[in-house]
């Protein structure tokens, strides 16, 4: 399904996960369930948001670091 972009087999997928005897399974399912159109689009869709994604961790990574720097120079500067 993600290999082939086979999105439409997404339904048919979640009632064998809910058939099965696979409880962890289930919280997935019904999580998918809440978005599954969207699911289903980027199970489609050749196109990727990796990239922006990437970005985003990136920024949100230096955003700690430099949050982390602060808050130390502030303690060291307030002892």
């Amino acid at each position: 399904m993600l290999i082939e972009r086979q999105g439409e087999r997404l339904p048919q997928w979640l009632d064998a996960v809910r058939q099965d005897d696979l409880p962890g399974l289930h919280p997935l399912a019904a999580g998918i369930d809440r978005d599954r159109d969207a699911v289903i689009t980027g199970l489609t869709l050749p196109w990727s948001s990796g990239v922006v994604e990437g970005h985003v961790n990136r920024i949100k990574m230096l955003k700690r670091q430099m949050f982390g720097h602060l808050l130390r120079k502030r303690v060291l500067l307030h002892s």
